[in-house]
This record gives structure tokens, C-alpha cells and sequence, in this order.
């Protein structure tokens, strides 16, 4: 056989596509992936949770007075006023503004958290990246510690651990860290879980038994070979322990575990103190922080669970499979390439014979 008849590859037949950024980013690529219904979710899911974060960056800036304001000018706002030019949206119980406490309750939330997925997101890594790769009387250990924090009520876990760190000092910043270690011993189990099963799989695979064939240090592959491998269900879980983190911030305020309002501007805590003002017709201090919640936690959700529907191979499968059929083109049989009219032309059966007899 001659050389002529061996296929070969130039350099310039083979190109090596690069992706680009905005396809890895993990919001922007699932944006770039949804349609119809699940793009109406996502899009309406990332405007609200916009407004939200503004609000909460700007909140110096968007809100007419401080949040523990009681007068401007001179004059005191007054109690329970309704809203008036002074006061766009009236005054609560305590003297203070409506509408500047909303806007500054969106920091605190914010605030809130941050400080509780960054703690429960390290340690939750963390024990289960060690659980779940080490096994043994460990991986038991822990296994039954979540399981056993599980069994307790969320809130009620959240409102003794509030207790114990707060010891009824509620200041700025010991207030929000309070109430960001209680969330975090809610959420640390969820990471937990998810860490541990993905680097049990991942602990399986031939490139971390070659890592350690030659020799490759435990912590090279925990960091690189494992930990890598093992978060791309992270921002799913993240976005909706968020949500959580919020209704669990409202709860212990409502209950009157969360903030006191000299330290800081917090909507449960202001739901709380209007109970009482709904029975007597006073409407505007508890309808402002109550849409707040609902319009925070709705964002997030949204963005949380459109994530986890686009991040399932078996429903974008679903939605591909849902599409219509591309368009079939007519091809030029004079003109096609061997190959294009080898892919263009239907298979068929066999040509019949001719009606005089001679071979086809």
C-alpha cells in the first residue's frame, strides 16, 4: 500500500475551540441555555434579586433618614403617622420611618447572608471533603452529628443557638454574626451532604487511583483532583439556603430573638412590632417589610430553582427533545461534495431490474 492511501492530519485541519467565559460563568451560561418558560423565571428571578442587592449596596444613599432616626429638622416624626410628605410611608410604633427602615432591613438581610453561607459554606466543605475522602469511624462521626442536627427544628435550633451566643446583648455586628453562626449550624449539614457524596464519587475515579499511584501528596489531591470536582452543585445549593438564611433571619427576628432596632433596621423584627398596629387599621408598618421579605425571598428562590432545573441533564434533554425539527434543506446533486450526497440522499430499497432482462 502506498503512503498516498494513509489518511493524515495537517496542523491546520484540527482546531481546538476555546469556550468563552460567559459559557463558564455559572448564571450567565444557564441564561444562555434557557428558553420559554424557565428563561421567564430566571430573567424575573435575577431583576429581583438585583433591586435587592442595590438596595442593600446603596441603602446610605436611597434612604431619607437613618434607620434609627426619630426626627429631621427639628421635628419628630411621631408615632404611627400615616404616610405623609415628611414620611413617604409612615412611622411605626417606635417613631421611626417606614420606608428608611425597609431600605436599610435590605442591608442587614444582606448582611446576614453573606456572613452565614461563607461560614457554612467552608466548614460544610470542609468536613465533608474530609468525610467523604478519609471514610472510616470520621465519616460515621459526622454522618450521625448532621443526622442528629437534622432532627431538630430548624428555627427552634437557630432561636436556642441566638440565645447562647447573644446572651441578650444586640449590638450591629454581634447581632448579625449571632444570628449568621445560628443560621450556620442549620445549613452546615446541607453542605455536608452535598461535599461528601460528590467526593465519593469522585474519590472513585481512575485520575485521583492515579494521583495516588505516583505518589501525589493527600492535600494536592484533596485540593486539586477532588475538591474541583466536587462543587459544581455549589451555586445551585447556595442560592437556596440563601432564601433560607433570609426567612430564618425574619423568623428570629418576629419571635424577638433578632436585632434589636437601635442596632440595626431588621423586617422581622418591625413585623413584629406591628402585630398589634393591623387590628387598629394601621396598615403601612406591616405591609412595607412584609412585601420586602417576600419580594427578596421570591428573587432568590427563583434564581435558585431555575438554576437547579437548567443544571439537570435529563431536563435539558427534555427541552432540546421538545424543540421542532430543523428545517431540511434541498442540496444540488451536481453541486454537492461525495460526502454531502452521500448525508443529503434518503436511503432506499434497491433499484428493480429493467423490464427486458439485462442486469441493473
Amino acid at each position: 500500500m502506498s503512503d498516498a492511501a494513509t489518511p493524515t492530519l495537517s496542523d491546520d485541519s484540527v482546531t481546538v475551540r476555546k469556550v468563552p467565559l460567559r459559557d463558564r460563568l455559572p448564571v450567565i451560561s444557564h441564561l444562555r441555555r434557557s428558553v420559554g418558560l424557565q428563561r421567564t423565571m430566571l430573567v424575573l428571578g435575577l431583576v429581583i434579586t438585583t433591586v435587592f442587592l442595590l438596595t442593600a449596596l446603596f441603602a446610605p444613599l436611597l434612604a431619607p433618614y437613618g434607620f434609627a432616626q426619630q426626627e429631621a429638622d427639628g421635628v419628630k416624626f411621631g408615632t404611627q403617622q400615616a404616610p405623609s410628605a415628611m414620611n413617604l410611608l409612615g412611622t411605626t410604633v417606635g417613631g421611626y420611618d417606614v420606608l428608611s427602615r425597609v431600605i436599610w432591613g435590605a442591608q442587614t438581610a444582606l448582611l446576614v447572608i453573606l456572613c452565614a453561607i461563607a461560614f457554612s459554606i467552608f466548614l460544610g466543605i470542609f468536613l465533608g471533603l474530609v468525610g467523604g475522602y478519609f471514610g472510616g469511624w470520621l465519616d460515621r462521626i459526622l454522618v450521625v452529628l448532621c443526622d442528629a442536627i437534622y432532627a431538630f427544628p430548624s428555627l427552634l435550633l437557630a432561636i436556642v443557638m441566638s440565645i447562647a451566643i447573644t446572651r441578650g446583648q444586640s449590638t450591629l455586628w454581634g447581632g448579625i454574626l449571632a444570628t449568621a453562626i445560628s443560621i450556620t449550624v442549620v445549613f452546615v449539614p446541607q453542605y455536608f451532604r452535598v461535599i461528601r457524596a460528590e467526593v465519593v464519587r469522585v474519590k472513585a475515579e481512575p485520575f485521583v487511583e492515579s494521583a495516588r499511584v505516583i505518589g501525589v501528596p493527600t492535600a494536592r489531591i484533596l485540593l486539586r483532583h477532588v475538591l474541583r470536582n466536587s462543587t459544581r452543585s455549589l451555586p445551585v445549593v447556595v442560592t437556596l439556603n440563601a432564601s433560607e438564611a433570609l426567612l430564618t433571619l425574619a423568623g428570629l427576628g418576629f419571635l424577638g430573638f433578632g436585632i434589636e432596632a437601635t442596632a440595626a433596621a431588621e423586617w422581622g423584627y418591625d413585623l413584629n412590632r406591628s402585630v398589634s398596629d393591623v387590628t387598629s387599621g394601621i396598615w403601612w408598618t406591616a405591609i412595607p417589610p412584609g412585601v420586602a421579605i417576600v419580594l427578596a425571598v421570591l428573587g432568590i428562590t427563583l434564581v435558585g430553582e431555575s438554576l437547579n432545573d437548567l443544571s439537570d441533564p435529563r431536563l435539558r434533554t427534555r427541552r432540546r427533545a421538545g424543540r421542532a425539527p430543523a428545517p431540511v434543506t434541498a442540496v444540488d446533486p451536481s453541486t454537492a461534495p461525495a460526502a454531502a450526497r452521500a448525508t443529503a440522499d434518503p436511503a432506499g430499497p434497491p433499484a428493480s431490474a429493467p423490464s427486458d432482462g439485462s442486469p441493473s
